[in-house]
């Protein structure tokens, strides 16, 4: 295990180093000091403040809040392969989102919610059935799980391309794509405050649910025995995986695979502990998600790639392994 001086050493040097590479690399390439010096050069200010800064903060928000739900997922299910795309939750949101965006609410039920709302509606309804049909008399079955998450998606995916192609508005598969694969390019500042308190919210939460998290590790029978309210806290961790990940899917669109690669990461370096793995899972999400998103808009010459479909690639292979690993496990 590393020292954990050292851990946020290594960490804040390298969300520096992150946010730099974020604000300087694009189609447009800044200098690491005109980066600190923007207000000389309204050009330079502006693509600084207006279109790169808020999309880096965005990812770093997004980011860190997958992974930390991507944690609260596999302590509930107590296994490595739960996460919230994995799960259904963000394809739940997708749908909810889209729904409202496109129009096909209820005119009484589209003026009472707002879009983050509707996404934490189909996120919660989603996970909701998946664990309804997971949850056996003694335990979740994982098996039981990830079919359940696999159905509810290919559900809402298909709920998703109904809307898109009954839609009468012309731009409605563009958006929707959106939606499905993922992206940061439509970020600005108005998205910020809504994803940072319900993420930044969310994290503070978990860690200080820590002591809990870690006694539902060795099953929900010892955790009950050592006074920990079992059923309330499955509860609250479902409203909360709904609530961070639809928020977060109405700012960003579906990534998946993130709150899967993460949390598996660093419980190799800092262990299973949920007082250092819960922030640490927050800070190397937001950092991972900043370079694939770096990745996503410069690997092909003058156009961007969705940032969904690299941790597609990236997260498939990792997901296909983690089911080898488990061996037997997953067929409980």
């Amino acid at each position: 295990m590393l020292r954990p001086w050292l851990t946020g050493c290594a960490l804040t040097a390298a969300v520096v180093v992150t946010v730099a590479a974020g604000v300087a690399i694009g189609s447009a390439e800044i200098a690491a000091s005109d980066v600190l010096e923007v207000l000389g050069d309204p050009t330079i200010d502006r693509i600084v403040w207006s279109l790169r800064m808020p999309r880096v903060v965005l990812a770093m928000l997004v980011g860190g809040g997958l992974s930390i739900i991507g944690v609260a997922m596999q302590t509930l299910v107590r296994n490595p392969l739960a996460e919230p795309y994995v799960l259904g939750i963000s394809g739940g949101a997708t749908a909810g989102a889209s729904l409202f965006y496109l129009g096909f609410l209820p005119p009484v039920l589209s003026k009472a919610v707002s879009m983050p709302v509707a996404a934490f509606l189909g996120g919660l309804g989603t996970i909701v059935i998946v664990y309804l049909v997971a949850r056996t008399e003694s335990h979740v079955s994982v098996a039981r799980l990830l079919l359940a998450g696999v159905a509810m998606s290919a559900l809402t995916s298909s709920i998703t391309s109904f809307v898109t192609f009954s839609s009468p508005e012309p731009d409605a598969l563009r958006a929707v794509l959106f939606w499905l694969l993922g992206s940061f390019s439509g970020a600005r500042w108005a998205l910020i405050p809504g994803a940072a308190i319900v993420t930044l919210a969310g994290t503070i939460l978990l860690t200080g649910l820590a002591r809990p998290l870690d006694a539902m590790l060795m099953g929900e029978e010892p955790a009950y025995h050592l006074g920990v309210p079992v059923e309330a806290l499955k509860r609250g961790l479902l409203v909360l995986a709904a609530l961070v990940t639809g928020t977060l899917v109405s700012t960003s669109g579906a990534i998946g695979f993130v709150g899967l690669i993460v949390p598996h990461a660093v419980r190799m370096v800092a262990g299973v502990t949920h007082r250092t793995l819960i922030p640490l899972s927050f800070l190397v999400g937001a950092l991972f998600m900043v370079w694939a998103d770096l990745a996503a808009r410069t690997l092909l010459p003058a156009q961007e790639l969705p940032v969904g479909i690299l941790t597609a690639i990236c997260g498939v292979p990792f997901f296909l392994w983690l089911l080898r690993r488990q061996g037997t496990t997953t067929s409980s």
